[in-house]
């Protein structure tokens, strides 16, 4: 009896075996569970060796839990305890540096967190503080959340950490900053002295940001002091911008100062949201000053940086070239068939029309495509390129107008390509910044690149052609443009035109749209101006009427 009293005890005393598995008992509790293994140590052994090991808890966190872990980490970020703060996360690193930036970065001071009422492992809390620059504060107050969660290693609760329970507008990887917000804001006078904004005239807006991203530097003006979340890696290529929380003190402006007309300006906003996808650009010749810019859509300036097919504007161009290279002159017969063949390619006129006998004069005038296409087999792939770059200072990537802009692109091209570039089409792309300055460039003779803050601002040099035409080709110029305006595609706008003017149509063909791009430039005395109606049909009936109409207000 003595003896098997013995073995009972000792069987009491010794871990219970369910299933194959040991529940190592702990204050009549089971506290973890361990496996036994095929050929490993007895039952007595296994119950001694994982005595031996710390086990590992798991399951939902209880309250306390939640609390006592929420309460270590706010309590030790409030006082500044910035490694202890971080011990109490599951990822001490990435803690230690935003809140190490939280004082020295941000400049919070006086800084208390309340922690409210948990939602399971969910704690929200409300942060208040004050931000510091110099001899300028500001209260600072949100609210945030934090969640609880058992580290895999040992189960213990600890805050999981993310960038958002700093403050939820950061995200992994962000910081917050207080300082100098950057670059200066400027003030945008027109050429009068009066002040440009965007709520003014509303086309505006992209302009502004180019010239305070230009000038404010340099303009004079002061930045002003910000608390800000400044955007790490992953949020730049989320495309997310810096976001201001706190501006402590406003930005003193620079002045900048345009060659905008407000009379101009105000007109061209007024054409433009006549029409569903506008755009017009008015220029001086005899300076290059840009005089007004206005485009329906706000968010992108198509008219400094559009780049679509030209159309038929570009026979301007492409008229040059011929006239220079002796290969015909305005008044010679030359013949428009309905379809001209090239490299595979069939080219048609619009509607299939034709000018059987006729000049060249009268092909341009009517717009008709294959009077100018079947000079292809007389030109090199290069010619048209060339004449772009040389005479009207395009495709050379040099323009500087003070903003950003494109300066058109003609790109040397092939077979069937380069007879569909000599209309505008092919590769071409232009805006109509680039086509006022083709028409000011036959009104004048010469190129000067356009500028909207005057080069002798910041030294700029513009861009400069490398030859100027002839006056004989000017001429030739001015008379099919002239002939154009007053009997061509173009003399429906025109009409009760006075003095010194010219002008040219284009319809611009983009796949898979049902009405070509309509486009118009003309010049009238000292005055140019060009649009586009992407979408709109015939240059003549949707861009000429805004083009004709701001030439017709002089300036």
């Amino acid at each position: 009896m003595g003896k098997r009293r013995r073995v009972a005890e000792r069987r009491k005393t010794g871990p219970a075996v369910v299933g194959g598995m040991i529940a190592v008992v702990i204050g009549g509790a089971a506290f973890g569970v361990y496996a036994l293994y095929d050929g490993g140590p007895g039952t007595d052994e296994a119950a001694a060796a994982t005595a031996d090991h710390k086990a590992v808890k798991t399951g939902p966190l209880s309250a306390a839990e939640v609390r006592t872990a929420s309460t270590r980490f706010l309590t030790a970020w409030q006082q500044g305890r910035v490694t202890e703060a971080a011990a109490a996360t599951d990822d001490p690193s990435a803690a230690t540096t935003l809140l190490s930036g939280y004082t020295k970065d941000a400049r919070l001071k006086g800084v208390t967190v309340t922690a409210g009422k948990a939602t399971g492992a969910k704690v929200p809390f409300s942060v208040k503080g004050t931000v510091s620059y110099k001899s300028l504060t500001k209260p600072l107050a949100y609210d945030s959340s934090l969640t609880v969660v058992r580290r895999g290693s040992d189960g213990k609760p600890l805050v999981q950490w993310h960038a958002q329970v700093v403050h939820p507008d950061l995200k992994d990887g962000d910081t917050l900053v207080t300082g100098e917000s950057g670059t200066p804001p400027v003030k945008a006078l027109d050429r009068s002295g009066g002040e440009l904004t965007a709520a003014k005239y509303p086309s505006l807006g992209v302009v502004l940001d180019g010239l305070r991203e230009k000038y404010g530097k340099t303009a004079g003006g002061k930045a002003g002091v910000e608390l800000r979340v400044v955007r790490g890696k992953a949020s730049q290529a989320a495309k997310l911008s810096d976001k201001t929380l706190v501006e402590l003190s406003k930005g003193t402006p620079g002045t900048v100062k345009t060659t905008l007309n407000p009379t101009l300006q105000a007109a061209a906003e007024q054409q433009v949201a006549k029409q569903a996808r506008a755009s017009v650009v008015v220029m001086r010749p005899s300076t290059g000053e840009i005089l007004a810019v206005a485009n329906t859509n706000h968010g992108f300036n198509v008219a400094f940086q559009g780049s679509l097919a030209p159309g038929s504007t570009m026979k301007i161009v492409t008229s040059t070239m011929l006239f220079e290279k002796g290969l015909v002159t305005p008044d010679a017969s030359h013949p428009c068939p309905k379809k001209y063949k090239l490299a595979g390619w069939t080219f048609h006129n619009d509607a299939d029309s034709e000018i059987k006998k006729g000049t060249f004069k009268l092909s341009f005038g009517a717009s008709c495509n294959n009077a100018f296409i079947n000079f292809a087999p007389k030109l090199s792939d290069s010619d048209l390129t060339k004449e772009a770059q040389q005479v009207y200072g395009l495709g050379m990537n040099n323009w500087a107008i003070g903003v950003p802009s494109f300066d058109g692109s003609v790109p040397v091209q092939s077979g069937a390509q380069m007879g569909a570039s000599l209309i505008g089409q092919g590769g071409v792309r232009m805006n109509p910044l680039n086509m006022a300055s083709v028409a000011a460039t036959v009104e004048s003779g010469v190129f000067r690149q356009p500028y909207l803050v005057s080069p002798t601002v910041d030294d700029r040099t513009p861009a400069k052609a490398s030859r100027t035409m002839s006056s004989k080709t000017q001429a030739q110029l001015k008379e099919v443009m002239q002939y154009t305006a007053a009997y061509g595609t173009a003399a429906k706008a025109m009409a009760g035109m006075s003095g010194d003017y010219g002008a040219k149509t284009g319809s611009a063909e983009v796949d898979g749209q049902k009405k070509p791009n309509g486009w118009f430039t003309a010049y009238r005395g000292d005055l140019v101006a060009a649009g586009v109606v992407q979408a709109g049909g015939h240059g003549g009936d949707t861009a000429g009427p805004i083009v004709a109409t701001l030439l017709r207000m002089g300036g």
